[in-house]
């Protein structure tokens, strides 16, 4: 059986509930053994080792030595930054950043790619590829912070239970993370810290031997990534990093027996103890086939509550309420469907073999951020279900003229007193102000998440050495991607109260108003699952009306944007409501920062498996 077979069963596996795979008791215990074993052969006397199914939930923390002091972990970008500059020189439970590392290895990957924390190092840093001067940023710049421990979208708590569930620090780029995979599936994640240090990679030019990644290769043996999906992913002709060393660099060959009395406890994630994970595409594990409920004639996967019911099934806007102008269920249902058909159309960037098309997530949120509808290809990473509701309430929160007025409401707040604080967000909005004009994030003017991604790097324009840093960035001399600007700086507060492993506050992560509406349950806050920064999303019109968001995310960032931009202009077409994408003198590539224009939207040339058309979005 070749490659592209073998890969094309795994996806199809997946939309029929045929030969699902789990990660068993067992399993946990291989996989533990095997990297304790590698740990041992290094010298490390301790550290913690992570395991989660696809879907999140943590399977087992396993800390080597238990009768030493609990093993930590110091934050570092690796570019001398001092303590109270974001998350830089914090030290924090191993556990956590093991935890960390096991979910990104799990939510960026699925049959078609699979991606590791190294993959992410490289794809969030100043310039795309890392080092190589003069380049725009990582493609996925700022995805770091998404799936918080605060958001009101992720699942949380310590028994097993259906995802995608939240992560103590969002998403990592310290080597040391993969993905598990049995029979081309990806069923799960291994995350390792034994070196002391949660950083990145600064440096691609060399192969390194971090020892986090080797425990964390040792431990994967069995449940390796198909070959051609870990190591061949391309974006821009450039190709991914999966792992600087392989099998050849490992001392051990076999499992060490372990005490099963060291799988620990961590608070707000699992109990002690391991377990078996989560069949993905199960009731159980949140992320089902919809079966033609909702979007007839589509292969669309839903969140299920656990219980069979649809979490996010399309409902009426809030905010506007449709007699208001809101979008109405029946409105939503036909904006995430064109979205979803786009999608099976267009020529995926990240999966391989090539010839696949975009395994994607697509969100809808009315114009406070509340969640309209939300649904999936069968395959898409599961990140990019988080992040495209992140996307979706960015673009709407950016185009609404209240925007400066909302964030210049939130003071700085003292997280360590004397040590670590956030500044009052209004600096931002001065400096925005200051290079955009005086009415910036005031007047209506329609942001896509590219055009508040332009404004969020720490060189404007994006990657270009010696120019100013972008209003929403700290200034180059203290960015890393721990301490990135306004992103940050919004629910830094809410990661750092969740760090206990308590619940996040049922309005989500930022001091931001909540939304009026008198919807079932506590409402969100603006932005309640975090900023996102990079392409993927546009605001929702009806006429020049601004009524909410749409934001997409699993494949190429020209692919996200094109199927939110031409979802949304395909279902305007379809509905002949007046809903569609912001009139073009509203957006914000009319704006002009420093003698550049700002973006709206980018989508790539000749996108689709079934046609040769060019410039699909030219036009609209």
């Amino acid at each position: 059986m070749n490659l592209r077979t073998f890969t094309f069963l795994a996806v199809a596996a997946l939309s029929s509930g045929a030969a699902a795979q789990n990660l068993t008791v067992a399993d946990v215990d291989r996989i533990v053994g095997q990297g304790v074993a590698e740990a041992s052969a290094l010298g490390f006397a301790n550290g913690a080792i992570a395991v989660t199914d696809r879907v999140g939930n943590v399977l087992g923390v396993y800390v080597i030595d238990p009768t030493a002091p609990p093993p930590v972990m110091t934050v570092s970008s690796g570019r001398g930054i001092p303590q109270g500059n974001g998350l830089e020189a914090v030290e924090l439970p191993a556990t956590l950043g093991a935890i960390a590392k096991a979910i990104t290895g799990a939510y960026l990957s699925s049959s078609g790619n699979a991606f590791s924390t190294r993959t992410a190092s490289m794809i969030v840093q100043e310039h795309f590829l890392p080092g190589e001067k003069n380049q725009t940023g990582g493609p996925l710049f700022g995805v770091q912070f998404s799936q918080l421990p605060c958001a009101d979208f992720m699942r949380f708590g310590e028994a097993l239970g259906n995802g995608p569930r939240r992560s103590p620090l969002g998403l990592s780029a310290d080597p040391g993370g993969f993905p598990l995979y049995k029979n081309g599936q990806v069923v799960g994640g291994i995350g390792v810290i034994v070196d002391g240090v949660y950083g990145l990679d600064l440096d691609i030019s060399d192969y390194d031997r971090d020892p986090d990644e080797l425990v964390a290769l040792a431990a994967l043996r069995g449940f390796e990534a198909p070959a051609d999906i870990a190591n061949r992913v391309t974006v821009e002709g450039k190709f991914f990093r999966y792992a600087d060393a392989d099998q050849r660099h490992l001392k051990t060959s076999a499992a060490a027996s372990i005490d099963l009395a060291n799988y620990t406890a961590v608070t707000g994630y699992t109990p002690a103890g391991r377990r078996a994970g989560q069949t993905f595409g199960s009731v159980a594990s949140g992320i089902r086939a919809d079966g033609g409920v909702e979007y007839p004639g589509l292969d669309a996967f839903v969140l299920d509550d656990g219980f069979g019911n649809n979490r996010y099934a399309p409902r009426d806007s809030f905010a506007p309420f449709v007699a208001a102008g809101g979008m109405a269920a029946t409105e939503v249902r036909t904006l995430i469907s064109e979205a979803l058909k786009v999608a099976f159309r267009a020529r995926a960037q990240i999966r391989r073999p090539l010839g696949q098309h975009a395994q994607i997530s697509v969100s809808v949120v009315d114009n406070e951020g509340n969640i309209l509808a939300i649904a999936r290809t069968p395959d898409g990473p599961m990140f990019g279900t988080d992040v495209s509701l992140q996307k979706a309430r960015t673009a709407n929160f950016a185009s609404r003229p209240t925007t400066a007025a909302e964030l210049r409401e939130v003071p700085a707040n003292a997280l360590i007193p004397g040590v670590l604080e956030t500044p009052p967000l209004s600096v931002y909005v001065d400096a925005v102000q200051s290079r955009v004009g005086p009415n910036a994030l005031a007047d209506g003017t329609a942001f896509a998440d590219r055009s508040g991604g332009n404004l969020s790097r720490p060189y404007f324009p994006d990657g270009i050495i010696g120019t100013e840093h972008g209003p929403f960035s700290k200034p180059f001399d203290v960015w890393s991607p721990f301490n990135v600007g306004l992103q940050l700086d919004l629910v830094l507060p809410g990661i750092v109260a969740a760090l206990d492993g308590s619940p996040p506050p049922p309005q989500g992560c930022t001091a931001l108003p909540q939304s009026a509406a008198a919807g079932p349950g506590p409402t969100p806050t603006r932005l309640a699952n975090g900023l996102q920064i990079f392409p993927g999303s546009v605001p929702v019109f009806r006429g020049d009306q601004l009524i909410g968001g749409i934001g997409v995310s699993g494949d190429g960032i020209d692919q996200d944007d094109m199927i939110s931009f031409l979802g949304l202009h395909n279902a305007g077409e379809v509905l002949g409501s007046g809903i569609g994408n912001a009139p073009p003198e509203r957006r914000a590539d009319n704006l002009t920062v420093d003698g550049v224009n700002l973006r709206f939207v980018n989508c790539p040339y000749a996108p689709f498996l079934d046609s040769r058309e060019q410039r699909v979005c030219d036009g609209k």
